[in-house]
């Protein structure tokens, strides 16, 4: 299995996916994955908090992946969005309204992050061989020229 980036815009994805799904709901398996971690936020010169104020402060992260395959599984190629998303500093007593990690679905994941521009997004697949990088090739065609499984053109195997 060999990983690599992918030079689509998660953007572009993510609205196909959508798309794809109302036009043949069964032809991908889509798991949207949000984590959050609350950190203590490092001691610096330009920050000019008492030691009181400085301990109700932390930092939270916010991590969510998109994981796509096909909903067969055995196809040999995973393709996974990453939004890494520093939320920033926090009173202590909000962290408790954070869930630490949830599912989220694909149309939040998409108007929440994506949409909005929220953090920092990567996209890379994951291939198993030959055969399974011709098949994902495919895939990316079909989401550069916007071609649906309701287009007509059916996808090939």
């Amino acid at each position: 299995m060999y990983t690599y980036p992918v030079d689509l815009e998660p953007e572009q994805i993510v609205r196909w996916v959508m798309a794809e799904r109302e036009a043949a709901p069964n032809t991908f398996r889509i798991a949207v994955r949000q984590t959050v971690e609350t950190r203590e936020i490092p001691i610096r010169r330009e920050i000019h908090l008492g030691d009181e104020d400085f301990e109700d402060l932390s930092e939270v992260a916010v991590d969510v992946t998109l994981e796509i395959t096909s909903a067969r599984g055995d196809d040999g190629w995973l393709l996974r969005i990453v939004v890494e998303d520093e939320a920033g500093p926090r009173l202590g007593y909000r962290e408790s309204a954070l869930p630490d990690d949830q599912e989220i679905d694909v149309r939040s994941f998409y108007r929440q992050f994506i949409q909005r521009g929220r953090g920092t997004a990567t996209v890379v697949a994951e291939i198993d061989d030959s055969a399974a990088e011709r098949r994902f090739r495919r895939l990316l065609d079909d989401i550069t020229v916007n071609r649906h499984a309701g287009d007509g053109k059916a996808r090939r195997a």
